[in-house]
Formats: structure tokens, sequence, C-alpha cells
């Protein structure tokens, strides 16, 4: 006797779906981004405030730590630089407006948001070894790195 490989289903009712046949397809993606965005709630944020954030780009040398970031539209006036426990904190606001007049209309748009981004440094850095500068809308800001510690062997004297 051979036996079906196919299951037989023994409730035979017909599950309505919607009237649209790309509607579940849509379901399982949503489902599914769902699913991998849940342990990761930058990732998930990407949609909202999380875009706003300026792309970055931090290497290292044997001397310095380099890091630059993307501000288009963006003037000295507008960027702020931090140093705080180890960490530099680079702020900012973007704003615009454009204005059209034409015979038969107005249109005024306005754009604003806010942004911070921090990077932690090594221990040790001082204020005065960071520099930055801003050029074509990318900011490069230089961090010396600080000298090494210097371990020195403590002599033990004996007690009299």
């Amino acid at each position: 006797m051979t036996k079906s490989l196919i299951p037989v289903q023994t409730d035979r009712s017909i599950a309505r779906r919607d009237a649209n046949p790309f509607s579940f397809l849509q379901q399982e993606i949503d489902r599914l981004f769902e699913g991998v965005t849940r342990g990761f709630p930058n990732l998930a944020a990407f949609s909202g405030a999380a875009a706003n954030l300026p792309r970055m780009d931090v290497s290292e040398t044997d001397k310095a730590i380099q890091i630059e970031a993307e501000l288009p539209g963006l003037e000295t006036k507008d960027v702020q630089i931090n140093l705080a426990d180890n960490v530099l904190t680079i702020r900012g606001e973007k704003k615009s407006e454009r204005e059209e007049k034409e015979k038969d209309y107005h249109l005024v748009e306005r754009t604003f948001g806010s942004f911070s981004r921090s990077v932690q440094l090594p221990q040790g850095v001082k204020p005065e070894d960071v520099s930055a500068e801003i050029a074509k809308g990318v900011l490069k800001v230089t961090v010396k790195k600080p000298a090494p510690a210097q371990s020195k062997q403590i002599e033990v004297k004996s007690a009299a």
C-alpha cells in the first residue's frame, strides 16, 4: 500500500481573501520586516527622525582619528561640536525655505530638523587636540590621539 505525500485537509471550508490578490503578499512582507526590525529599534526608526542623521565616516591612523560627516547646505554657524567625557558630539540644525510666485499660484515650502551624532573617543583626548572645518557640505573633524600611557616601575623600599 502506498502512502500519499500530499496532506489531506479534513476541513473543506474556503477562507475568504481580500479582493486584491497582492494584499496577502503585502501582509507577508510587512510581517517579515516587522520580525527583522523587532530587535533593532534604530533600524525600525529609519523612516522618521533617523533619516535626518548625517552619514559619518570614522577612520584612524596611528596619530589621529578623522571623522567626516555629510552636512549638505550647512555652514559653520549651523554646527556645534562638543567634547565631554571622551565623547565627541556633533549637533546641527538644517533649515531651508523655498518660495515660488507665479501668475496663478504662490508656493512656500519650509523644512527644518536638528540632528546629533556622537563618537566615543579614547581616554585622554584633550579639547585643544580637536580641530574641525567644513567645506562643500562635508565636515572634517581631526582628533589627535593622546600619547599612550607610560608605565613606570616603582621601587619598593623596606620599612625600618
